[in-house]
């Protein structure tokens, strides 16, 4: 399966934004763009191309999607009623790789993928091994009896996430097993730190 590859601290420092647990702690002590002299080099002004385009790497990168993918999500978002940014961020909120993170079950949404495609996870009771699947209000994700005893769930559940349980989701940690109660509001995907507008912009040209 394709996938984006490479070093995840530098693609992190370079974006200004943690993916992982291990460059959240790291950026705080290089919060600069990785390469020689950055640290003392005055940074450049972008342009407003390079702008749009750096908020897209930043969304693609943060929810793992290739580029053609991506494009698909935006696609479908200009076909939905409501604001297109919002309607953009809210499809890739509900990947399933992505509630699996955003329920406390994986430290990142890199390890969320691979423990859907792992089949460690269920959707209403169902074996799901595909981390795109969209999830829906009503939809039950549990992780399968036979792994919840997997060391990086159990180390997920015990260490504080990345971000916290958002309001269109309920996470009970005991029992590993979480619902999804709505969709995602606009506040959820201000919270994201991703400007979809910008992104609407990049597309629109």
């Amino acid at each position: 399966m394709a996938r984006n590859r490479g070093p995840i601290l530098r693609r992190s420092r370079r974006l200004g934004m943690a993916l992982d647990p291990k460059s959240e702690r790291k950026l705080d002590r290089r919060p600069y763009p990785p390469g020689p002299q950055s640290k003392s080099r005055r940074p450049r002004k972008m342009s407003g191309y390079g702008t749009q385009l750096q908020e897209k790497q930043r969304a693609r990168f943060m929810y793992d999607v290739l580029e053609r993918q991506f494009r698909r999500y935006y696609q479908r978002a200009t076909r939905m009623p409501g604001v297109m940014g919002d309607n953009l961020i809210s499809l890739l909120e509900q990947r399933l790789d992505n509630v699996v993170f955003r329920l406390g079950f994986a430290m990142s949404r890199r390890m969320a993928r691979q423990i859907v495609n792992h089949g460690h996870v269920l959707v209403n009771g169902r074996k799901v091994d595909i981390p795109s699947a969209h999830c829906e209000p009503g939809d039950i994700i549990e992780i399968a009896e036979k792994s919840r005893t997997h060391g990086g769930i159990q180390q997920a559940i015990e260490q504080p996430p990345l971000s916290m349980t958002p309001s269109w989701l309920e996470s009970d940690a005991q029992t590993l097993r979480g619902k999804v109660v709505g969709t995602p509001t606009a506040e959820d995907v201000a919270q994201t730190q991703i400007n979809a507008q910008l992104i609407i912009e990049l597309y629109s040209r």
